[in-house]
């Protein structure tokens, strides 16, 4: 009577390995595939994606994005400058230091807003 029940256990145990190998195979073989296409898209530039949207941020980025930040660093480097020159008591106590300073923290700032757009592209270009 053991035996006749072994085999049926080792039967349906024989049966049971073979569909979950077969699952496990089927599965494996999906992803493969499944990653093979996400690395053609990942491996794309941004224009190369979606030339339409592409141009839709850079349009954006260009005439709202920019001039939103140039007005910000503009009322930031006005009130550095007034907190500067009230500091020193209206220039009597003054460095020319500071002015130089500020004036790079300017170039700086303005440099840096307007090709923020050209630098988010070249890390996309290295990235690739």
């Amino acid at each position: 009577m053991n035996t006749i029940i072994e085999r049926i256990t080792e039967a349906i145990k024989d049966i049971l390995i073979g569909l979950i190998k077969s699952c496990l195979d089927n599965m494996f073989t999906s992803v493969n595939e499944q990653v093979g296409t996400i690395a053609g898209q990942v491996g794309q530039t941004p224009q190369g994606w979606n030339a339409g949207i592409f141009n839709l941020i850079q349009n954006l980025s260009q005439t709202v994005i920019v001039p939103i930040a140039g007005l910000i660093i503009t009322f930031v480097l006005c009130y550095e400058l007034i907190t500067m020159v009230t500091q020193k008591n209206n220039f009597h106590e003054f460095e020319t230091y500071n002015i130089f300073l500020w004036i790079f923290k300017a170039y700086v700032a303005i440099y840096l807003v307007t090709n923020t757009f050209n630098i988010t592209m070249a890390v996309f270009d290295v990235g690739q």
